[in-house]
């Protein structure tokens, strides 16, 4: 399975700096061995003669090009779903052509299913309508009848008050008047007839006659003034009470048909507004399904070159599988790059140890693995605030930041996608004292050398500038010709100042190696081919051949007392001590001077 490219040069840089610590290890074992064991026979010690010239502080670093502008391709339907047909890969396409089709088949059945969702909550929504528009009628005609009923019932009381009462009593007292005649007559006709019968002027039982019209007109005149009395006193009351009774009732039956109606059609509003929710609701996910399977088909937003995503950057899983026909792809995910423009720029990775040294605006000099011949120029635009997500999930202990690197001039022989190698210039001196940065170890947290003058040794605190992994720049301490070891001892036990004789260390002192090349590097020259994780120098490489035949040779016992030992020297080691080892050794990158000096610094 072939990786991606950032994906196998992380690997590859992890693998790398694994393997290379334990042969450090090894290497280390057999330098302390050496510290510590007097007796072996002494081998020549390569030795460094500080320079003085131009120096150049760069950190190589890998990446991979893209385009400064470009559309991203993603995946926008929900969910997962497969790729039914995919464009060729390196195709130009223009605007509008088809890029890739997804399967739309379970979308298709869910667009039926909520068809028929749609037009059930249609129809209910309708329904709800009608039976909104019936309440309001039955709301006002049942108050247009409470409304009736209580003008009739003001109507009744207001007629007797002022129209059937007043007549009964009227009535009542004329018939009191007519009793009282009727009575008075019948006293004067009474009057009469007893004189006359005194003469004999009528019988007896006339007289008679006359005494009972006189009873009877008094009779009819209490009957009289009885019904009025009846009628002012009881007929009159009861009725005012049942008249002004059904007022009051009227007119709260109307309150109540009121509320009732406004309630009614206030439910009936409310369940219209559900019913029109759920329509709206139901409609909107169908347009939704709709709008996905209509994304199931992706067309090019502009003329470009088809890259794709995976074969510039993996999926999260660090997955390097092409994008073919069948292949299962998630929501929001990356599938292609379209470049729109004809500019480009650098993705690089910089470990958190050289992030310090980088800024925006430094030049940068980047080769390709398409045109490795070539150098392009180019300058940070910009570095990540955080670590990059997935570094940090591959290894935890590794931590890198991605750098943007835009790259100017002709951009001729560039293509999105393919890895790239960039030195970034940190710091250029036209006149620098230096040495290998090997030559410096920590002695209490305090960079050292070891100078050798005639044939001895002696320890000299030094101040550093910067470094690029392969020179060190030395702000003070030494001087230009001084001769400084290569392969300083990371631990004094006899020793404890660290000098003496040249014969109680366990080397002798050759001719110095080669110098330096005092000659500054042209600006126009192009840069040599950066590799992130270079070599040891050759005088180390000595040293490893040696100790690897003392391994190969040693007794199992023996291998397993030298690589205890070596454990624990590491773990007594200080992390500025562990840090300076692990840059000698190369695990940040770099490259290595032949016989301890670069060709160009």
């Amino acid at each position: 399975m072939k990786l991606p490219h950032m994906n196998r040069t992380r690997w590859a840089a992890a693998g790398g700096a694994l393997a290379f610590v334990v042969f450090s290890l090894v290497v280390l074992n057999g330098v302390l061995a050496r510290t510590t064991d007097t007796s072996t026979t002494t081998t020549e010690r390569a030795i460094f003669e500080v320079q003085r010239g131009p120096l150049t502080i760069s950190i190589n670093v890998s990446g991979t090009i893209k385009a400064r502008e470009q559309e991203v391709i993603k995946c926008e339907v929900e969910g997962q779903t497969q790729i039914l047909s995919i464009v060729e890969e390196g195709k130009n396409v223009k605007k509008g052509e088809l890029l890739i089709e997804l399967d739309a088949s379970s979308l298709v059945d869910l667009r039926v299913d909520q068809e028929i969702r749609v037009q059930n909550a249609e129809a209910s929504y309708i329904s709800a309508r009608e039976q909104l528009e019936v309440a309001k009628n039955q709301a006002a005609s049942d108050v247009d009848k409470a409304k009736l009923t209580l003008q009739f019932a003001e109507e009744d009381l207001k007629n007797f008050v002022d129209g059937e009462f007043p007549k009964q009593l009227k009535e009542a007292e004329a018939r009191i008047t007519l009793a009282k005649g009727a009575a008075a007559r019948a006293e004067e006709q009474l009057a009469g007839s007893e004189k006359l019968a005194k003469e004999d002027f009528i019988t007896p039982i006339e007289l008679e006659a006359d005494r009972q019209d006189l009873v009877k007109a008094k009779l009819d005149l209490e009957l009289a003034e009885d019904q009025k009395r009846l009628l002012t006193d009881f007929t009159y009351k009861r009725t005012m009470a049942q008249l002004e009774s059904d007022v009051r009732q009227a007119g709260m039956a109307l309150e109540r048909t009121e509320r009732k109606a406004a309630a009614d059609v206030v439910q009936s509003e409310a369940d219209l507004k559900a019913k029109e929710s759920e329509y709206l609701r139901q409609k909107d996910k169908l347009d939704k399904i709709v709008a996905q399977i209509e994304k199931t088909k992706i067309y090019a937003p502009a003329d470009g070159l088809v890259v794709y995503a995976t074969s510039v950057r993996g999926s999260w899983r660090g997955s390097t599988e092409p994008l073919e026909e069948g292949q299962v792809v998630r929501e929001r995910q990356e599938l292609i790059y379209l470049p729109t423009g004809s500019s480009f720029m650098a993705e690089v990775d910089v470990h958190e140890a050289s992030l310090t040294k980088i800024k925006p605006g430094l030049p940068v000099r980047i080769t390709t693995e398409t045109a490795p011949d070539k150098t392009y120029q180019g300058r940070i635009a910009s570095v990540a605030p955080l670590p990059d997500a997935q570094s940090v999930w591959l290894n935890p202990d590794l931590k890198v930041y991605n750098t943007d690197i835009v790259i100017e001039g002709d951009p001729d022989g560039l293509r999105t996608g393919v890895s790239c190698l960039a030195e970034i210039i940190v710091e250029r001196y036209s006149d620098a004292l230096y040495i290998p940065v090997q030559a410096v170890v920590r002695v209490a947290g305090t960079p050292t050398v070891y100078v050798a003058k005639g044939n001895s040794v002696a320890p000299r605190d030094v101040e550093l500038g910067l470094d690029n992994n392969r020179m060190v720049h030395i702000l003070s301490g030494l001087e230009q010709g001084e001769s400084v070891l290569l392969n300083p001892p990371l631990a004094i036990d006899k020793h404890e100042n660290g000098e003496g004789p040249l014969d109680e260390f366990p080397a002798e002192i050759t001719e110095p190696a080669a110098p330096a090349s005092a000659e500054p590097a042209a600006e126009t020259a192009p840069a040599p081919k950066p590799e992130p994780e270079q070599a040891p120098a050759a005088a180390e490489s000595t040293d490893a051949d040696t100790m690897r035949d003392r391994f190969r040779n040693a007794s199992p016992e023996e291998r397993e007392k030298m690589r205890k030992e070596m454990e624990e020297r590491l773990q007594n080691m200080s992390p500025e001590e562990r840090e300076q080892f692990m840059q000698r050794r190369g695990r940040r990158g770099g490259g290595r001077p032949a016989e301890g000096a670069p060709e160009n610094p």
